[in-house]
């Protein structure tokens, strides 16, 4: 009895929370909380890469693939894009990665950050004038700042400067030993960035990069020196835009069909289970907002296709029901009392109900894991909506058939 109670305040304090966390603004005490909507939903644009795989020495075109993915999350991460997704894939034999960048809309900036090779190198400028490539290279930084240089005009302008590692710092002492009088390059992508004069030796290992024109151009800059090079030459072959619109559209007509496919189901429950339907639906309500609540909470990117693995789950989220009510209507018929033909009911329902609902995660898992894009969307939300359809469809519609079980004997 008192493991029944405390079942019970369980699921009112889990409904409520679940309400509370479903409205459009979240309260304060429980955190800002809103839903991640993807590139479909909300706009923006979508950029295809070619990993130019050629140019590789040292290691293979799939390492470099997946150094090139964390390396531009990291660049984009600089930018505060919300639910950015980088990942990679495959452009005929060429390797390739995706960029989608949800509610960016002015991608010029965005592009050239991420498509900046970040190669950093020295050059010093030998007797005949030419330029000599050295061994110090972005790889020998330790750190880069963007700072602000004041004690050279009265215009404030944009520096870099330079913190180099160990053996960076060792690099950089012999360069400026032997290169007293001359000129050295600092090239960022074969383009020049800074030539001084070396005035003399320099140990300590520190350096600054000057006559950058903008403080965007010398802050972006420091970046991309601090996140390190990508490990090939990347070429944008593909760009595309969503407009925002177009994510209004499709947020109102999977709405609608949401809507449509919960008030078709209660239909259905109701006119075939009567009461026991009317309880399940009540389940199914509280279903709906657990998994709105759920995808807020852990920050769930929704898209369309979670959307339809949403909906889809709806179907899922009955079946339980179904089962252990056809179950018990077969215990009453062999004129069992309804407190142990309910619990039968339950108990002899959920082998199948367990087995069925785990031959779907597992197929939903396959799916997370093989698949990529707009299909993980479609597993993730469908695994949410199956472990919560346990709970609603097992724990909280016994719970309420048992607290309706017996006011109904007590009544009689």
């Amino acid at each position: 009895m008192k493991n029944s109670f405390v079942t019970f305040l369980l699921i009112v304090v889990i409904a409520v929370l679940s309400v509370l966390f479903t409205t459009p603004k979240t309260p304060s005490f429980l955190g800002e909380r809103k839903m991640n909507l993807g590139l479909d939903l909300q706009g923006g644009a979508q950029l295809l890469y070619q990993l130019e795989t050629d140019k590789l020495k040292d290691k293979s075109a799939l390492e470099a693939q997946s150094e090139a993915v964390d390396l531009i999350r990291r660049r984009i991460d600089d930018l505060g894009v919300s639910e950015p997704t980088i990942q990679p894939t495959r452009i005929g034999n060429d390797y390739g990665i995706i960029v989608e960048l949800p509610g960016v809309h002015d991608i010029e900036s965005a592009k050239s950050i991420i498509g900046k090779t970040a190669q950093l190198k020295f050059y010093e400028v030998g007797e005949d004038n030419q330029e000599k490539e050295t061994d110090l290279t972005g790889a020998d930084i330790k750190r880069a700042t963007f700072d602000i240089d004041q004690t050279t005009s009265l215009s404030a302008s944009a520096i870099i400067n330079l913190e180099f590692n160990p053996d960076g710092a060792k690099k950089f002492k012999e360069i400026t030993k032997r290169n007293v009088g001359k000129v050295l390059i600092t090239k960022l992508d074969d383009e020049i960035v800074n030539t001084a004069t070396v005035r003399s030796e320099i140990d300590g290992g520190k350096a600054v990069i000057e006559g950058i024109e903008t403080r965007d151009e010398a802050r972006n800059t420091a970046k991309l020196i601090n996140e390190g090079a990508l490990p090939a030459p990347i070429k944008l072959v593909q760009e595309s835009h969503v407009g925002a619109s177009l994510g209004r559209e499709a947020i109102e007509k999977s709405m609608v069909a949401g809507v449509i496919g919960i008030i078709l189901v209660a239909i259905f429950m109701i006119a075939y289970y009567r009461g026991l339907g009317l309880v399940a639906v009540g389940a199914l309500t509280l279903y709906t907002f657990i998994v709105i609540a759920v995808f807020k909470l852990i920050g769930v990117t929704m898209t369309l296709s979670g959307i339809a693995g949403f909906i889809f789950s709806i179907g899922i989220a009955v079946d339980a029901n179904i089962l252990v009510f056809e179950r018990y209507k077969e215990e009453i018929h062999k004129k069992l009392p309804v407190k142990q033909a309910l619990e039968n009911a339950f108990v002899r329902s959920w082998p199948s109900i367990r087995d069925s609902n785990a031959a779907s995660i597992i197929t939903a898992l396959v799916l997370y894991y093989l698949a990529s894009g707009t299909v993980k969307g479609f597993a993730v939300t469908l695994i949410i909506g199956i472990l919560v359809s346990l709970f609603t469809s097992i724990v909280v519609t016994r719970n309420i058939l048992r607290l309706v079980l017996k006011e109904h004997n007590e009544n009689n």
